[in-house]
This record gives C-alpha cells, structure tokens and sequence, in this order.
C-alpha cells in the first residue's frame, strides 16, 4: 500500500490532524502503563454531530450509510494503527464519530437528543464497561471501532427507552 494512501488513512482516521492537538497537550501514561484520557475522543464526537447532519434520514438508509462507514472505519483505524504503531492510539477519532451516529440513531430528530447522545456516548466511551472492553480486544481497526460502536449502542438504548416513555 502506498504511503501517501497510508498517510491519507491517518489524516481521516484523525479528524484531518484535530486529535492530535489535545492528544499532544494531554497524552500521559498512568503508572500501570495504560492510556489516560486525553480529551481527543471529544474531538471525534463533534465530528461525528457535524458530520451527523449529512447522513440520511430514513431510517433504512441511516442503517445502510452507517453500517458501510463503520466498516469502512474499521479499515482505515486499522491502517492509521498501523501506520502510528499504536494500537488505539489516541489520535484516532474515527471510531468516535462512528460510536456517536450509533449512539443517536433512529431516534427523533432534534439538539436535545444530540446533546444528550453526545453526552451519554461520551460517558459510556470513557467508562469501558465490559462489553466495550470485551470488544476493544478485537485485532487491529475491528477493536478500535467497535468498542466505540458498543459504547454507543448502550448510550442508544437508554434514549430510546426515554424516548418510548416521552
């Protein structure tokens, strides 16, 4: 693969480069040698709400659009992971916006259920809670993105149980 593609993989799966100014500013290891948080991930979640806007309304179509771009997600991380030699490395985002469309999908269509998926995503993302971490495990892009997607999966059916009682 050549290196401008692999470098082109990088710049998407960052946010064009975004991430890497908190990631600069913030990036630590604590004592037992894992990630803190470095406030990228915020990064990549409002990208994912800006980005939000273009993706389809349907609801059949969200799903189709959505499910395509997390496996293409998938791909690019693992390259960007590749390319950074990082496995996670905080600079990736992608897998953010990824978990924040699923976080907010099929639900109604407004600020206040995008605030609070951003915010229920963002918890959800930090926590890791088992089935996240179980997933983070995956090899290459598979864990990098689909942690995220179950985090977002979580935050989502906590809106929808709100949303079915609203």
């Amino acid at each position: 693969m050549p290196k401008a593609f692999r470098r082109s993989c990088v710049a998407v799966a960052t946010c064009l480069y975004l991430s890497y100014i908190p990631a600069t500013l913030t990036a630590r290891l604590d004592v037992a040698g894992r990630k803190r948080w470095t406030g990228a991930g915020f990064v990549g979640t409002l990208a994912g709400w800006a980005l939000w806007y273009a993706l389809p309304k349907s609801s059949g179509a969200y799903a189709a659009v959505v499910a395509a771009l997390a496996l293409a997600a998938c791909w690019i991380c693992g390259v960007a992971e590749e390319e950074l030699g990082v496995h996670d490395d905080p600079r990736i985002v992608l897998d953010e916006t990824v978990g924040f469309w699923v976080a907010v999908a099929f639900l109604p269509r407004g600020a206040a259920w995008l605030a609070a998926g951003f915010v229920l995503f963002r918890v959800f993302d930090a926590a890791k809670l088992a089935p996240c971490r179980w997933l983070e495990r995956l090899p290459g892009g598979w864990g990098v993105v689909m942690d995220d997607v179950g985090a977002g999966v979580m935050a989502n059916l906590i809106l929808q149980l709100v949303a079915h009682l609203c």
